[in-house]
């Protein structure tokens, strides 16, 4: 699949920070310096590329070495929570040692699929937390169909700093995540037309807890859904969130750019 052209020229002056990507997935393999190119044209100052420690971090990392705009972080998914070991854990933490390693994750739980029994999945979740403590890095956090749990591991850490990526919870579940510190990312859901409840998120979260993301290659956003989700259609969904909060498309992104930063440490 080639790389689509960057959004329209309306977008021109946003300063952009993609705060979740996959861009190292196979599905970029015969594009990816042209997609790189397109999310600079864009606007994409900054993007952080997520590994699966389970699998293979390295192509995250090797991308953060090749292009000073990107950093990784590594984690291990729900999805993988039963592959979690000792040797996995000890692979995480020379991750994290890496120069351009801005947080641990995706981690947390998710329900909708169960591809790791529940218990395992909190097990994990609750292990890779304090590691993430220990090592003092934030937590890039994957909750699906799973607030109630998840919150209750939460409240009984010694948690870290870090963000619930690509949201898609009610506005109630948010503010017991903002009242733990954590910041809100917002995906190109947020720009879907039966998303009322992720409307009001966006509405509420306060300005300086709020990032938005592609999570790409997935959730491509209005109007580009159903084709294979790049950085630079961060913009979209910066533009849905300003319209949906009353701002100027430019200051928004530019908050969310800071509040990036923030949190990763850049």
């Amino acid at each position: 699949m080639r790389a689509i052209c960057p959004p329209e020229r309306r977008f021109a002056k946003l300063v952009l920070f993609d705060t979740h990507t996959h861009i190292n997935d196979e599905r970029f393999d015969a594009d990816r310096s042209e997609v790189i190119e397109n999310m600079q044209r864009a606007g994409v100052q900054l993007a952080v590329v997520v590994g699966d420690a389970a699998a293979q971090p390295e192509s995250a990392f090797a991308l953060a070495d090749a292009y000073p705009f990107l950093y990784a972080a590594a984690g291990v998914h729900p999805h993988d929570a039963a592959k979690y070991n000792d040797a996995i854990q000890a692979q995480i933490e020379t991750w994290m040692a890496h120069s351009k390693a801005v947080a641990l994750g995706e981690i947390g739980l998710d329900y909708h699929y169960d591809l790791s029994p529940r218990d395992v999945q909190k097990d994990v979740f609750a292990r890779q937390l304090a590691l993430a403590k220990r090592l003092n890095k934030p937590v890039i956090i994957h909750i699906r169909e799973a607030h109630g749990d998840a919150m209750d591991i939460l409240r009984t850490a010694d948690r870290p700093a870090g963000v619930l990526h690509c949201y898609t919870g009610s506005w109630e579940s948010a503010k017991a995540y903002l009242d733990m510190g954590f910041y809100i990312s917002l995906s190109g859901a947020v720009t879907f037309k039966n998303a009322p409840k992720l409307a009001q998120v966006a509405q509420n979260v306060p300005l300086d807890r709020l990032l938005v993301e592609t999570d790409c290659p997935y959730m491509a956003p209005v109007p580009m859904r159903g084709k294979r989700n790049e950085p630079a259609f961060v913009a979209y969904t910066a533009q849905k969130v300003a319209e949906l909060r009353g701002m100027d498309a430019e200051e928004f992104a530019l908050a969310a750019y800071e509040n990036g930063k923030r949190l990763f440490g850049i």
